[in-house]
């Protein structure tokens, strides 16, 4: 267990690379990256640019060739849907498309229809909406595609609003629409939009995201869908479930994964090793004292991180659980922070920026705080040596250079 525990630390290691930023947490969903963002930096200095953003939204950006990817919604309503992209440089308006609801846009008033973070295959955007519209656009904004599910789902959906991320894996998009009506998750042919698999789901509300587990070669995957009854895994082609696991886990924090591996908010943070040719996860450790909530865990190199809606910052070995360090931040955390350059990235929702030295086994630091002015409920995204906060009215960019 150690060798293979050793071996997938490795991996992730050599593979949390890459400029681009696809999706909610990253290129894994692990919510690490090897880029080198700034540790500090002044508004006058270092800020490369900050932009007023349209209408509302508390999803994260996505970055993909160059251009930075924002949704978000206008209207008394909340019922127009927008996608913008932006120069990566810049920081100019490149497009901007704009959708009409097809289903329920009402939220609770801290979230947005926008609160669904979009994804990304390198070639074509995928965002979703808390109407269960999924809407498929090129990279210059043409749009592909458009799928209202609440049309062919009504009963789906609940008044404080959804927010799971949709999954982009083996030429599918899968989404997880989980609500004390029609619940289900399904997965769509990323260049159609025809559906190719659909399964019920627990009736109760959920704002877990889904999460693609690698094999140890990193050929296959497999579909990750948790709720408060449990953690299922499926094929991705076929929806098929291969396992389940039955324990109550978190239904706003979202796993995280390696090969073989997935550390799941469910009794502060369970380690599930499941092997490629096993049907049957078994419990590598887990610890009620490590809980990421409303975070999602975070994980790099032989450790794992997890924020408190409290602000304290748990700093854990990956292989056993055991405790390294801990710090307290200040104030109340929603986003799920992340790491890169020996530190992590953290945001209150007041708009308070937390540096954390990450590299000490022993202790941590806070190395650096930056105040935006502005409320932030959004995961930032590191892409190369830039960190992009979306703030209520605003995106920013920190860069290195």
């Amino acid at each position: 267990m150690t060798r293979a525990i050793c071996f997938t630390i490795a991996v992730v290691s050599l593979c949390t690379c890459g400029a681009d930023w696809l999706r909610f947490r990253g290129l894994d969903g692990a919510g690490a990256s090897s880029g080198t963002p700034p540790v500090k930096w002044s508004k006058s200095k270092d800020v490369t640019w900050s932009i007023d953003t349209p209408g509302r939204g508390v999803s994260s950006p996505v970055i993909v060739d160059g251009r930075v990817i924002l949704t978000a919604n206008e209207g008394v309503k909340q019922n127009r849907l927008l996608v913008v992209a932006y120069s990566e440089k810049t920081g100019e308006l490149l497009w901007r498309r704009e959708f009409w609801a097809t289903g329920r846009t009402a939220t609770h008033p801290t979230s947005a229809v926008a609160a669904p973070s979009p994804a990304s295959d390198g070639e074509r955007i995928y965002a979703f909406y808390s109407s269960n519209d999924l809407i498929c656009l090129d990279l210059d904004g043409n749009l592909q595609w458009y799928r209202g599910l609440a049309h062919d789902y009504p009963k789906a959906g609940n008044d404080v609003g959804m927010a799971a991320s949709p999954l982009v894996v083996d030429n599918t998009v899968v989404v997880q629409i989980e609500n004390q009506g029609d619940s289900f998750a399904a997965s769509l042919d990323k260049r159609t939009g025809e559906t190719k698999w659909r399964v019920k789901r627990p009736a109760m509300a959920n704002w877990s995201s889904p999460i693609a587990m690698p094999s140890s070669d990193r050929k296959k995957y497999t579909v990750l869908l948790q709720s408060g009854t449990g953690l299922t895994a499926h094929d991705p082609q076929t929806g098929a479930q291969v396992w389940e696991y039955k324990q109550p886990c978190q239904t706003v924090s979202s796993a995280s994964t390696a090969p073989g591996l997935v550390y799941l908010p469910s009794n502060g943070l369970t380690v599930l090793s499941v092997p490629d040719d096993s049907n049957s996860p078994e419990i590598v450790w887990e610890s009620n004292r490590v809980n990421p909530n409303p975070a999602s865990p975070v994980i790099g190199d032989d450790r794992v991180y997890a924020l408190s809606r409290a602000g304290v910052v748990t700093c854990a070995d990956r292989s056993n659980g055991d405790i390294l360090w801990q710090q307290r931040l200040r104030g109340t955390f929603w986003a799920t922070p992340v790491l890169a350059n020996g530190h992590l990235y953290a945001v209150n929702q007041d708009g308070r920026v937390f540096v954390v030295d990450a590299r000490s086994k022993t202790k941590a630091k806070i190395a650096f705080d930056f105040e935006t002015g502005e409320g932030i409920l959004a995961s930032p995204a590191v892409a190369g040596d830039s960190l992009y906060i979306r703030s209520a009215t605003k995106l920013w960019k920190i860069s290195s250079n």
